[in-house]
């Protein structure tokens, strides 16, 4: 038998989509058609006794892949498998187990495998690189995967306020010194990381994610996040949200199952709540999808209209572990870590800096 590929010549205009829409749907045809997943098309999850995709277990994201496509791959969705491989090779030089290279946290890894230094320094690491996670790298050049530029949306005058007034997770970037533990995130003050975890990616050294442990019930499903080792019960037996007046620190969650996928769909956020700047208007959609033996597929839709001009989406790949969840000791108020910014703050304030 022949197999035929017939090449079709078209652009937006000819089906009338604008060209962000045209393009995403693009990318997702290309996804769909890759080599690599034909495989994963045909496979099928394990279910559970009463009948449900078995997404238990511990999962682990070890993805260089940076939050927003680089400005070297502008227009690139995928890396070559060439490229892929000299990556690598950095990788092994900058980063080996005897490395003098201090620890490259969140995109800092990838942007170092485009830089290629002698040697990868950071004034703000609190340790070498040769206590980070192994990292995978991969072809694509982005988790976003929509808008199809890699690229978070432009923010709103408003949302950009928001976020300049306490970036998270850290105090870097304000434009004024800490005067109280107030002006610090909830991260920081090891109250919570927030949902989602994407979104910190560049600016957390530990990633959007690391370890990720799920448990299934015919009725609940609980996700619990290494660090901070916060736990989230989602309910999925079709119960609504909340009330408006109830307002959480990550949010109310209510999950239902769209074929292999379970979907759960957050609302309302504590206007003290602060993901990149959004808050009690923020709207969280989360697919968990096992497409292989030992992967499982993340993704997450992010909606806030006074925080972004439009939704974005971001995918994360994560390959199932058999190491286990320890406590992250990390308690509310995290006094040394607030004693040691504040006074640092202080003494800048002396200094006339």
């Amino acid at each position: 038998m022949t197999t035929r590929l017939l090449a079709f010549h078209f652009s937006p205009s000819t089906f009338h989509f604008s060209p962000s829409t045209f393009y995403f749907l693009l990318s997702t045809f290309y996804f769909l058609l890759s080599p690599s997943l034909a495989g994963q098309a045909q496979w099928t999850p394990p279910l559970t006794p009463y009948g449900k995709p078995d997404l238990q277990g511990t999962w682990l994201n070890q993805s260089a892949t940076p939050l927003e496509r680089p400005k070297e791959f502008e227009g690139r969705p995928r890396l070559t498998d060439e490229e892929v491989a000299e990556f690598k090779r950095r990788a092994e030089r900058l980063f080996s187990v005897d490395t003098d290279s201090d620890f490259p946290g969140g995109d800092n890894f990838f942007q170092a495998l485009i830089a290629n230094p002698d040697r990868y320094a950071s004034p703000t690491a609190t340790g070498s690189a040769t206590v980070m996670i192994e990292r995978t790298i991969e072809h694509r050049t982005s988790l976003i995967m929509d808008p199809a530029d890699g690229k978070m949306p432009a923010m709103t005058a408003d949302g950009r306020a928001r976020f300049e007034r306490t970036p998270p997770p850290t105090a870097a970037g304000q434009k004024r010194p800490p005067a109280g533990p107030e002006d610090l995130s909830n991260a920081l003050r090891c109250i919570t990381y927030g949902v989602p975890r994407v979104g910190m990616q560049n600016i957390n050294a530990a990633g959007p994610m690391g370890y990720y442990q799920i448990l299934q019930t015919p009725d609940y499903v609980t996700l619990t996040l290494e660090a901070i080792h916060e736990t989230r019960i989602i309910p999925l037996d079709g119960r609504p949200h909340l009330s408006q007046g109830m307002r959480l620190w990550s949010g109310d969650s209510r999950g239902r199952w769209e074929g292999s996928t379970l979907v759960v769909d957050t609302t309302n956020f504590s206007p003290k709540s602060n993901f990149m700047g959004a808050a009690e208007h923020l709207h969280i959609v989360e697919r968990f999808t096992r497409v292989a033996d030992d992967t499982l597929q993340y993704e997450v839709t992010v909606d806030d209209a006074t925080t972004w001009t439009r939704p974005w989406t971001v995918m994360i790949r994560m390959n199932r572990t058999q190491e286990k969840l320890y406590e992250y000791a990390c308690h509310e108020g995290n006094y040394h870590t607030m004693e040691g910014i504040l006074g640092a703050a202080r003494a800048d304030e002396a200094a006339g800096k």
